[in-house]
């Protein structure tokens, strides 16, 4: 479901920094380490998993590695039951493995166009029969083509609806999909922005057109195909299938607490999936063999190398997408990994294949933290056991003369735009910053320029291109894989929205102060400059309360929130939407003071109309973010 760019391990970045030099190749020259020897797999996984998770607090987790239609290596690590002690068991015991069930989805699709149910070029409405999606570009309509190259153009979505913890609230996915329907923000076909809901869609025209509910239809046409005896789509699980699953955990206080089974239903394609490793090596032998296994095929050959050939190519100088599978950007390129990682708010997960070493790779993590295990058993393994050469590269003399039209802070494709939770965008962009030693400091990665507009990570071979507008202008920022950004104005940045916040929030407790020690003054005040005090105190109270109020119903964490958006956020919009127009009434006040030359000063007359800025600045604030009226999804 959350898939990204996850954040490096101590360990990597240790490694990392002990033994590279700029753009050297000396970590990964190394002697490879044997992939086919089960005790050198397991030596290198302990090394990696255990100290992991015990510094992160992952309670659980499993690993399994098939090389050459063999399982080299398949442990499990913890208890799927902390309190009774059950330890995991490779074989039996399951696990959420996120947005990897998307890959189940695409399948499915693609068996649908192998009998000329779907066709990859049709309006998307052509299929569906209780809702339409909006013609937000009329002559450009969505299909099942972009919705498998993530570029339909819908925003992205989740606070309070996406995951929830009460079966309760399962609703029929078709209901679910007209409810939430997705804004679309750009036109289909230009940029790439990972959609959780148009995945479900695509689940949901699969259930349309073969007249079989979509958990239903993968477990027959997938699970019961292939033998994964111990995988499904349903939700709540089985009990049968109940007894085995890791359960899910939030670590505090020194202890862990056991938390609800996570409901992915209402979007059940995008996500909703229980697995285990042994199946999950099914399914990849499947893939590996073009199609089939164990004489039993649940695609063709050609209609699965049409799924692994690049399908949307903004640039092909970095790894782009399939139909529906993403070019890994780990070990050589040689390798050609494909596959899918996933995360839900207890579990990160990863499944990557390659043909060229016929080799598949699973593993899955409970407890959220643990994306330092996710990132130190990704990046390492393929590393040491793949090890490959980089060119050295010297970071151009010149440089430094173009440097500065990269940089900046780029926002993601993959945000919300049209509801509240738009404001996360603003604080979750991405810093481009040139560096003295003729690199760019992406995040918190140090890139070098190798071609024009194309830069590679210092110490890796991960790649991100910049694309120019008709200008000449850098427009976007493209990294391998999915992930794609647009260069944002200085109102969208984090720097700014803080310091909007901070010079707001100081004037109006300002005004809160000055009231307390003019109390005296302010009784005696004339009616007109009594009336305009009165407008400060207003918007200066009910921008107050908007921060409270938000804060409190934030302060029980993002799981929460995602789950179900809290009451007091919520009950914070009523201040957010009153004091967007105290904000106007202050200013049309501001006006009166001036004309009437209230309050006997210049001055004092400048410090009221800096209440004003910060009541206007507000009042814009709340309109951009969508945060007047209650444009939120319950």
């Amino acid at each position: 479901m959350f898939t990204g760019i996850l954040k490096s391990s101590g360990w990597q970045a240790a490694l990392l920094a002990a033994t590279m030099m700029l753009g050297g190749a000396a970590s990964h020259a190394r002697e490879p380490l044997d992939v086919t020897d089960p005790e050198v797999v397991e030596a290198f996984v302990d090394g990696v998993v255990i100290p992991n998770m015990k510094a992160y607090h992952s309670p659980s987790g499993v690993v399994a590695l098939m090389k050459d239609g063999e399982v080299i290596f398949k442990k499990g690590y913890g208890y799927i039951d902390v309190e009774k002690q059950i330890p995991v068991d490779p074989d039996t015991s399951m696990f959420r493995p996120g947005s990897i069930s998307k890959l189940f989805t695409w399948v499915s699709v693609m068996q649908q166009v192998e009998k000329g149910k779907l066709d990859l070029d049709t309006d998307v409405n052509q299929y569906l029969k209780t809702f339409q999606i909006d013609d937000t570009y009329p002559g450009q309509p969505v299909t099942l083509r972009h919705i498998m190259t993530h570029t339909a153009g819908f925003e992205d979505g989740f606070m309070g609806y996406l995951i929830i913890d009460d079966p309760d609230r399962i609703v029929p996915l078709a209901q679910s999909l007209r409810t939430h329907q997705a804004a679309r923000v750009n036109p289909p076909g230009k940029y790439r922005s990972y959609s959780n809901y148009a995945t479900a869609l695509a689940g949901l025209i699969v259930a349309n057109v073969s007249g079989v509910e979509f958990n239903q239809y993968v477990q027959e046409n997938i699970f019961d195909v292939l033998g994964m005896t111990r995988s499904t789509f349903v939700e709540p699980l089985p009990p049968e299938l109940d007894k085995n699953m890791a359960k899910a955990y939030k670590y505090e206080a020194g202890k862990y607490s056991e938390t609800n089974y996570e409901i992915i239903s209402n979007f059940g394609p995008a996500g909703a999936s229980a697995v285990t490793a042994p199946d999950m090596l099914l399914f990849a032998r499947a893939l590996l063999a073009d199609g089939s296994y164990n004489g039993k095929r649940i695609l063709q050959p050609e209609t699965l190398q049409q799924m692994l050939t690049d399908s949307f190519v903004l640039d092909p100088r970095v790894k782009n997408t399939g139909l529906g599978f993403f070019k890994m950007p780990v070990g050589p390129d040689k390798l050609e990994v494909f596959g899918h990682n996933g995360g839900t708010t207890k579990f990160l997960s990863f499944f990557g294949l390659s043909k060229t070493e016929d080799l598949a790779l699973f593993f899955s993590f409970s407890e959220i933290s643990n994306g330092e295990i996710y990132g130190a058993l990704e990046t390492g393994f393929y590393n040491e056991f793949f090890p490959y050469e980089l060119e050295q590269v010297t970071p151009p003399a010149d440089f430094a003369s173009r440097a500065g039209k990269y940089a900046g802070t780029y926002n993601g494709y993959r945000s919300n735009f049209s509801g509240i939770e738009a404001i996360l965008r603003g604080f979750g962009g991405t810093t481009v910053t040139p560096m003295p030693d003729n690199t760019l400091l992406i995040g918190e990665t140090r890139y070098v320029e190798i071609d024009k507009n194309l830069f590679r990570e210092v110490g890796g071979q991960g790649r991100v291109a910049f694309q120019e507008d008709e200008n000449g202008a850098i427009k976007t920022m493209s990294r391998e894989g999915f992930a794609y950004y647009y260069k944002a104005p200085f109102y969208e940045t984090a720097g700014f929205i803080s310091l909007q916040f901070v010079f707001a929030f100081l004037v109006f407790v300002g005004v809160f102060i000055r009231l307390g020690y003019q109390w005296s003054s302010y009784k005696s005040l004339p009616k007109a400059e009594k009336r305009a005090f009165q407008a400060s105190i207003l918007v200066a109270s009910l921008n107050i309360l908007f921060v409270v109020f938000v804060g409190l119903g934030l302060s029980a964490g993002m799981p929460a929130i995602m789950y179900e958006l809290p009451g007091l956020v919520k009950f914070a919009l009523v201040f957010s939407s009153l004091a967007a127009l105290a904000g106007l009434y202050h200013l049309y006040q501001a006006v009166q003071v001036w004309r009437a030359g209230l309050y006997g000063s210049v001055w004092a007359r400048v410090r009221f109309s800096l209440v004003t800025l910060a009541a206007v600045l507000m009042t814009w604030f709340y309109y951009y973010w969508n945060l007047i009226g209650f444009q939120y999804y319950s």
